[in-house]
């Protein structure tokens, strides 16, 4: 154990939409396994269905889990106390009616001591941002295009 103390990482968000409710577990194995390798920490990881008449509801992990497809027991009990219903109704409003979603919040460990580190070299951050996914995938279609 090191005595250095603890610096985490910074903490990220996911809303991810499963759409008509369907969740086939397919991505959960990677989740596991950067949880695993020390990655990252699931801090809070909570469903929530959006009905017809866009009514939302929490869902239960343990109603999600059952089949040897999605295994959520693991991520059992994951709640920081960050998300709130404020938070739960901003993530509605992005889902179609007829959806579910996860709302994942993760810390991403592995930064924690390269930040440390480098603010102990005098360093420090000032600027940080994420470019959409899909902003990367059509920047690539359109290199690709006039290639």
């Amino acid at each position: 154990m090191s005595n250095e103390p603890y610096e985490p990482g910074p903490i990220d968000y996911l809303v991810i939409e499963f759409p008509g409710s369907r969740m086939t577990g397919e991505g959960l194995p990677l989740l596991i396994d950067l949880v695993d390798r020390g990655i990252i920490r699931v801090l809070d990881l909570l469903f929530v269905r959006k009905n017809a008449d866009g009514s939302v509801q929490g869902v239960e992990l343990a109603d999600l889990t059952g089949d040897d497809n999605l295994d959520l027991a693991v991520f059992e009990g994951a709640s920081s106390g960050l998300l709130g219903q404020d938070e739960i109704d901003d993530a509605s409003k992005v889902l179609e009616p007829g959806s579910a979603a996860a709302v994942l919040v993760y810390e991403n460990v592995w930064a924690g001591p390269l930040a440390a580190a480098l603010r102990r070299g005098g360093a420090r951050l000032v600027a940080n941002g994420r470019i959409p996914v899909q902003e990367i995938l059509a920047s690539l279609d359109a290199a690709e295009s006039t290639a």
